[in-house]
């Protein structure tokens, strides 16, 4: 691209109207900005002059909304009883611009035309790299000399949009063959299989939300199932559960100083007789003698810079926000340019991130300025360089806020609460760990032993900002190696064992994490499927149960002996997307090793029934 001559015509085109108005008003510095209609009328086109790199340009910025393309079966498939399930893993699919998308294609059809460059300013991840790839298609069909660039951005603020522009790259093929991979595998699995589940199951079930067909179709989803299957297999687990009764010997001292709280080291037994035995040994010679007294330093880490799953899981578990209106808030966040873009798996920042300017742009803060002034002042130590999370995308840094508010009038409590989040834990993250004093005391009685700790924080240091953690702890009295003292209480207590809770969201989304299950940009979509088709409920403590219909479809399979609501199918899915997207693999092998395998599965499962 070089500089000097005639203005060229630039079509950018942003992934939605709010991220498309604020690049124009952003580059435009709002000087010379004109706005006119597109075919479709929330998509409007922003015109104003610029240079990249000395080029003077006429830049029409312009959005799109989401996907351009839906994929599906050609016609003939599409009709439930037109062949046989097992048939869609090789029938043809077409991609193509739905209905409702017509008049943005229009838009960007007449734009292109007129122009000599186009450039790309959809979000940077594989979703919007295949996103990018649909608006390739539609304008060069029309413009074959285009000359294509992609702009790389994580903020929606002036110094990063004018230094992408200005550093214009080559969109990622591979991230959008990726999501192509992953289309395709589901679009054949999930009909297949639920075309086949509903068919053969949909008489068994009366669901009581059924007050319209569309409820009747029992949904299959490579990841929505599996997802279940954690929730059930939870359940099971609960049900499964038989009580049974334990007995442990509890001590306390109480001293001058205070009272100290003895645990038994056994824990507990579940055979009354013995820890009957060991108990009246303890009340006939119940003097204590002090064997150990140890004290140690201890320190309490802050968390590591925040990705998406943490966001999710964090906004749950202090907010009871559920992970899809978390991501929703945080768009919105993003969009309006107080924090950095929300869908990203790194959890480390980059050498080059300037960590003191992030920080600065807090100081004016009535609640936490103070904290940030205390991070930036030399002498105070409280400074520490964050430590690495070991993930990361390469393609946005940790989610991190990108501009002060004190709170915006158009913000709902949730916004509120989600901008603090971000910007405590920015702030966290790059602070000293908390520092404590732990003293632990070891008593012999009658040869059991027991123990007691006490905790004395000695530095807060993050948590004086990290409101959403603590650190408890209690004092105990002094205890020197050799001391001997008659116990105040020493009792013999029963107690039943438990079963585990239900999972909460937290709980899920770390399931799903671990086991590859989605992505950071796709798992919230995942557990809202589960309740929008009645497989799963959530209560208000966000814990989740199977409903009668979710339960019956996993032992279904269950039954079969085939292990489709188990992660492992989808986690080497996932890990083969990934390939594709990193060079290892093709396309072309991972959609013909997935379906393969698939095609497999769903004819065994159909001899089964």
């Amino acid at each position: 691209m070089s500089g000097g001559g005639r203005a060229i015509a630039v079509l950018n085109v942003a992934e939605k109207p709010s991220v498309a108005k604020s690049v124009a008003t952003i580059l435009s510095r709002n000087q010379g900005l004109r706005v006119r209609e597109g075919r479709s009328r929330y998509n409007k086109i922003f015109e104003f002059d610029y240079n990249i790199r000395g080029q003077p340009c006429r830049m029409l910025v312009t959005s799109v909304t989401g996907h351009m393309m839906e994929l599906e079966f050609e016609e003939r498939y599409r009709k439930w009883h037109s062949c046989d399930p097992a048939d869609l893993y090789r029938a043809p699919v077409r991609k193509f611009v739905p209905q409702d998308k017509l008049d943005i294609k229009r838009t960007l059809e007449e734009e292109a035309r007129r122009c000599q460059w186009l450039v790309l300013w959809l979000d940077c991840d594989r979703e919007g790299e295949n996103i990018a790839f649909e608006v390739i298609d539609i304008c060069t069909a029309v413009n074959h000399r285009l000359t294509i660039k992609r702009a790389r951005f994580s903020a929606l603020i002036e110094r990063e949009i004018h230094a992408s522009v200005q550093n214009l790259v080559n969109p990622n093929k591979r991230f959008a063959e990726a999501v192509d991979a992953r289309q395709e595998i589901d679009l054949r699995i999930g009909a297949s299989f639920t075309r086949f589940q509903t068919m053969l199951l949909r008489d068994a079930f009366v669901i009581d939300s059924a007050t319209d067909d569309r409820n009747l179709v029992l949904s299959y989803g490579p990841c929505q199932f599996p997802t279940l299957g954690f929730i059930v297999e939870r359940f099971w687990e609960i049900q499964a559960h038989e009580p049974e009764e334990f007995w442990t010997i509890n001590c306390s001292h109480r001293s001058e100083e205070g009272l100290a709280t003895f645990n038994w080291t056994r824990g507990h037994l579940f055979d009354y007789t013995c820890a009957v035995i060991l108990y009246e040994m303890c009340v006939e010679e119940p003097s204590a003698t002090v064997t150990k007294v140890r004290q140690q330093e201890k320190h309490k880490y802050p968390p590591h810079p925040l990705n998406t799953i943490e966001l999710e899981k964090r906004a749950s578990r202090y907010f009871r926000m559920s992970s899809e209106h978390t991501m929703k808030v945080a768009e919105e966040l993003y969009q309006a340019g107080f924090i950095s873009y929300p869908r990203t798996e790194t959890d480390n920042f980059s050498s080059g991130t300037n960590l003191h300017a992030i920080v600065q742009e807090q100081l004016e803060h009535p609640v936490w300025g103070p904290y940030a002034q205390r991070l930036l002042e030399p002498g105070s130590g409280l400074w520490r360089n964050p430590s690495n999370g070991g993930h990361d995308d390469k393609a946005h840094p940790p989610i991190h806020p990108t501009k002060f508010s004190a709170g915006e009038n158009n913000w709902s409590q949730d916004h509120h609460k989600l901008y603090e989040l971000v910007v405590r834990h920015f702030l966290a993250c790059v602070s000293q760990p908390a520092v404590g004093a732990e003293t632990t005391v070891e008593i012999d009685i009658a040869g059991e032993q027991f123990a007691a700790s006490g905790r004395v924080i000695i530095a807060k240091n993050y948590l004086d900002v990290y409101r959403f953690e603590s650190w408890g702890g209690s004092v105990i009295p002094t205890y020197l190696p050799g001391q001997q003292f008659v116990p105040t209480t020493l009792t013999l207590d029963s107690g039943v064992t438990r079963p585990p809770p239900l999972l909460s969201e937290a709980d899920l989304l770390n399931c799903m994490d671990k086991a590859g299950i989605g992505t950071d940009a796709t798992m919230h979509d995942h557990i809202k499927k589960l309740l929008d088709r009645f497989y799963a409920t959530k209560d208000h403590n966000t814990r989740f149960s199977p409903t009668n219909l979710g339960e019956a479809l996993v032992m279904g399979y269950d039954d079969m002996g085939y292990k489709l609501w188990k992660p492992n199918l989808r986690s080497m899915m996932e890990f083969d997307m990934r390939a594709v997207s990193e060079g290892s693999k093709s396309k072309a092998e991972v959609l013909e090793t997935c379906l393969q395998q698939m095609k497999a599965c769903f004819l065994d499962a159909k001899l089964l029934m």
